[in-house]
């Protein structure tokens, strides 16, 4: 009976390991020459999630369910110079609500970031807290165009 406990156990690990190692899929930002350096830059964990190979130029995954980014997108259809932002260690976020988790988009960087978190990588406070030392080095412009 050990012996097949530990067939079963290995099998899941097994099975752990190449679900993680699959790459992301995510939609194709803007191409903007900046995010090279940017994304180069970034955290190899965010909220305690290994980062993850993604098919797609300008994007970066953490853990799975991944938590995605793009670098060169345009500013949300929810954007007015009224909405309200988050401000999380001199990163200005705007934040929406999605089925599957929430959005943050940076709208006072250049280029500007998008991050999306799954429900189940709640607190999304944690990702633009491990993000927000990185994002601050992307060019600041004051207030959102």
């Amino acid at each position: 009976m050990p012996r097949r406990q530990s067939l079963v156990a290995l099998a899941l690990a097994v099975a752990a390991l190449t679900s993680c190692g699959r790459s992301v899929e995510i939609a194709q930002p803007a191409e903007d020459p900046s995010c090279s350096a940017f994304l180069a830059a970034l955290p190899d964990r965010v909220a305690e999630q290994a980062q993850r190979a993604t098919t797609t130029e300008g994007t970066a995954a953490w853990g799975d369910p991944p938590i995605t980014l793009r670098c060169g997108v345009g500013l949300p259809a929810a954007y007015t110079p009224t909405s309200e932002l988050l401000d999380v260690n001199g990163v200005a976020w705007l934040s929406e609500s999605t089925p599957s988790g929430a959005r943050f988009t940076s709208v006072r960087t250049s280029p500007k970031i998008e991050i999306n978190v799954p429900l189940a990588q709640d607190p999304a406070s944690a990702v633009l807290v491990d993000l927000a030392a990185t994002v601050s080095l992307l060019a600041q412009t004051g207030t959102a165009p």
